[in-house]
């Protein structure tokens, strides 16, 4: 007998919504990075200055934001550190040296890629329209 494998949910890759997605998923790890390099924050005042220093186009949940903290720690890029705020205990987070580091590399490689993709958009912009173009 043979089994039957489940079929994958089809991807619409014409939809914004996909694009935008992966593109803020990956956008989501830089910008946590960014916010902590300048200050030592908590999880929730991360996500508020994520989506402030976006301009809300990154609005990383909490689902998002402490398992890339984690990650993060776990890697040698941030510590955590333990202190109470108004009587409830909260997680800090800060860059490590390392940290800085990957900040630095990390913003590289994303401007090259906004480079790219700047030289593109002109590229598109300026093309006359070819063949059927509804």
């Amino acid at each position: 007998m043979t089994k039957l494998r489940p079929v994958p949910p089809r991807i619409d890759y014409g939809a914004r919504d996909y694009w935008a997605g992966t593109i803020k998923m990956g956008l989501s790890k830089f910008f946590i990075l960014r916010v902590l390099h300048d200050a030592p924050l908590h999880g929730y005042d991360v996500a508020r200055a994520v989506e402030r220093v976006t301009g809300g186009c990154c609005s990383p949940t909490e689902g998002t934001i402490y398992p890339v903290l984690r990650d993060f720690a776990a890697g040698g890029f941030v510590t955590v550190a333990e202190e109470v705020v108004q009587g409830r205990p909260r997680r800090v987070y800060a860059l490590t040296e390392s940290g800085r580091a990957a900040f630095r590399v990390a913003l590289e490689a994303w401007m090259e890629a906004t480079a790219a993709l700047t030289d593109t958009g002109r590229a598109f912009a300026q093309k006359p329209c070819e063949g059927d173009c509804a």
